[in-house]
């Protein structure tokens, strides 16, 4: 159901875009006179503030429906959904003042806001979108990670300002699939290609949204201007500069020379340097609130770990504070369940497992593994206790955890290995389930916890193989099918109450931490706020007081 999404994960999602055409995308820089047209009415009402701010790579074309080379950032804030994912996964208008559903969860009925005008002046009403969602569906394959994508059967125009979408099948998602950045965000008429194909590139960025593109040289800046003819509230800056710097020193150098305003996302700086600026106390910092999960995979098919005290005792043995605060500086916020409270149906109560060593050598002993006297390493039937954890080997955070997991292990008298792979080799080692621990993070906001129960249901992934050790996995995977289907709101809880109930108590996962976004800035910008959507960008709401 979410297949599409977890192989961009595991990067394949590269071989999409074998039949794209790039320079059928690829906006071209505009000339000081045209930029002069679309930006002089903001110059002349308002004065001009200009934040500026990087960014790893360039934007990408801005095609609404694609992926690569395109920027989950850039789309984010260019591009408007129907529906908007809020605090707390609250649901909110956005180009649909409202919806209905049908008793029967299958039909979704949109009420469009009126009186919107895309970027180049043309109607948002339901014949655009019409046109929208027409070229993904003709390109259905290309977007069928989206469980929502599979499911519609067909659209319909019912009159200018109310669109349908009927669904095969109920799926309780589908509004928080409306939410996404790609591909269901809506580009105006004139931005299409002749044949309605956007798959094939677009002819211009045409948007609903805050802003417009108004300058743009490939892989070094893209600037923004501030659409004044915009339905919504009005961005209180009124350019928005993007620069291309790869290197994330570079980009620490840029902010303290001046010459950025912002540093804004999710790895966009190394958790040292970013410790670093914020005791210089020259700028601002800020951390978001979860935005996804940091865990390892516990496999319960095979090996030590088919013995739900083992996994127990792995629960108890790792310091989880000093590693995340040790590791990430405390940027990142210690996880005491797979799925963060602040995400939907995931507030359940659950008691967080304590660190403790002792407890965890207790329950290895009540697992048969005892140690000898003289040795460090535990024995069962004169096998030695050894596991394997299999972590990305470039990755900055992974490599020293796994370091930190090995020491916390020898002190309970388990001997840990750490592998360290590149992509390719892991997500290989991950689809066949052949590894002990292995380390994996959620997709975050708005995608959980429905792609998350979808993963775990669905073979191919390795998640579902590495949990057919557990004496109830039948029941646990059709609970998780069966609450994507319910239109029940109280069944939908209880459902989620129990998924997750189960996989804490059998110690399915080893939760670390929650991924966060951060922001650093000089005292002058003002009012930043970051979006729940993992995706989503705060400019809307910076504001620059010099």
């Amino acid at each position: 159901m979410f297949r599409h999404r977890k192989k961009l994960y595991f990067s394949v999602l590269f071989l999409l875009m074998f039949s794209v055409t790039l320079a059928g995308c690829q906006t071209e820089p505009k000339s000081n006179s045209e930029s002069s047209a679309q930006s002089g009415k903001q110059a002349s009402t308002t004065a001009e503030k200009t934040l500026t701010i990087s960014w790893p790579k360039d934007i990408g074309p801005l095609n609404p429906h694609e992926y690569t080379p395109n920027e989950f950032f850039a789309q984010g804030m260019y591009y408007e959904p129907l529906i908007d994912y809020g605090e707390g996964g609250k649901l909110v208008p956005k180009l649909a003042e409202s919806w209905d559903i049908s008793d029967d969860g299958k039909v979704y009925t949109f009420h469009l806001r009126k009186n919107v005008k895309f970027s180049d002046g043309s109607d948002f009403d339901a014949n655009v979108v019409q046109k929208n969602f027409d070229t993904i569906l003709a390109n259905r394959d290309m977007h069928s990670w989206l469980g929502l994508i599979s499911q519609i059967d067909k659209t319909e125009v019912v009159d200018p300002n109310t669109f349908k979408v009927i669904l095969k099948n109920r799926y309780y998602p589908a509004l928080q699939e409306f939410a996404v950045v790609r591909p269901l965000r809506f580009l105006g008429a004139a931005g299409f290609p002749d044949d309605g194909n956007t798959a094939k590139g677009i002819k211009k960025p045409i948007t609903t949204g805050p802003w417009v593109l108004s300058e743009y040289k490939k892989n070094e800046i893209a600037v923004f201007t501030r659409n004044d003819n915009y339905w919504g509230t009005k961005p209180n800056i009124s350019k928005l500069t993007v620069k291309v710097i790869p290197d994330g020193e570079a980009r620490v150098l840029a902010l303290e020379k001046g010459d950025i305003d912002l540093i804004w996302g999710e790895g966009v700086i190394s958790l040292d340097s970013f410790a670093n600026l914020k005791s210089s106390g020259k700028f601002e910092t800020s951390v978001s609130d979860p935005v996804g999960s940091r865990a390892m995979i516990v496999n319960t098919s095979k090996g030590p770990f088919a013995d739900l005290n083992v996994r127990l005792a792995l629960q108890h043995a790792v310091n989880k504070k000093a590693l995340v605060d040790g590791v990430t500086n405390g940027v990142e916020k210690v996880a005491d369940t797979i799925i963060a409270s602040n995400f939907p149906y995931a507030n359940t109560g659950l008691k967080p497992y304590d660190y403790n060593p002792d407890k965890a050598k207790a329950l290895l002993d009540q697992a048969g593994w005892k140690l000898p006297e003289g040795k460090t390493v535990r024995e069962k039937d004169g096998k030695p206790l050894e596991i394997e954890l299999v972590y990305m080997g470039p990755d900055q955070i992974e490599k020293p955890m796994a370091t930190a997991i090995q020491s916390d292990l020898k002190q309970i008298g388990v001997s840990l290995k750490t592998t360290g792979l590149e992509r390719e080799l892991r997500n290989k080692r991950m689809v066949s389930a052949d590894f002990d621990l292995l380390f994996w993070n959620t997709y975050g906001a708005p995608y959980d916890p429905h792609s998350f129960v979808s993963t775990n249901y669905e073979p191919g992934y390795g998640i579902f193989e590495s949990q057919q050790g557990l004496s109830m996995k039948n029941e646990l995977h059709q609970q998780m099918k069966d609450v994507l289907l319910t239109v029940d709101e109280k069944e939908r809880q209880k459902l989620y109450n129990s998924i997750f109930t189960t996989l804490h108590e059998q110690a399915v996962y080893l939760p670390i931490s929650y991924l966060t976004n951060i922001a650093v800035y000089p005292k002058y910008v003002k009012g930043l706020k970051f979006p729940a959507h993992r995706d989503e960008t705060p400019f809307d709401t910076l504001d620059i007081q010099k």
